[in-house]
């Protein structure tokens, strides 16, 4: 049964998706002392296509909003792998948002609020976080965003 952070994201018309396996030698995510630290995340739809490509070269400032959106739900997929339920989230504390950008592009916050409006709608006060934005030359598979996030939970 869906919990009330899940019903908030069905009332958006989302749905988490799978949370992904890793590409590489790493965990997804780790519990520790109340704290769950969730690998970084990259914008893949529940069909498995990747939003690719660099900000400010191809890539809108809005296609970066939703890439952030759809990276952050795998995000939200992992934490639910991680914990059973999404209302099990007391606070995120942390998220950082790498943007693969043009070296003249700076609208990384902008993009980032894809991620963090979601987070809001979704969870509401817990939802409110720290965040980092930063520009980046690249990201693995042409990625246009990858987030990992730090959460509190219970």
């Amino acid at each position: 049964m869906a919990g009330e952070s899940e019903k908030r994201l069905a009332d958006l018309g989302l749905t988490l998706p799978e949370a992904p396996s890793p590409v590489a030698n790493y965990v997804p995510f780790h519990v520790h002392n109340g704290t769950l630290y969730i690998s970084g995340q990259l914008p893949r739809s529940a069909e498995g296509a990747f939003t690719t490509g660099k900000l400010g070269a191809g890539v809108s400032v809005e296609d970066g909003q939703e890439a952030a959106k759809l990276a952050c739900l795998n995000v939200l997929a992992q934490a639910k792998a991680a914990l059973g339920s999404l209302d099990r989230i007391k606070q995120v504390l942390r998220l950082t948002v790498f943007v693969n950008s043009a070296p003249d592009f700076t609208g990384q916050p902008q993009v980032a609020n894809g991620a963090s409006d979601l987070l809001a709608a979704a969870l509401q006060d817990a939802g409110r976080h720290t965040r980092v934005a930063v520009g980046v030359a690249s990201l693995p598979l042409d990625a246009a965003v990858e987030i990992d996030a730090v959460l509190a939970v219970e």
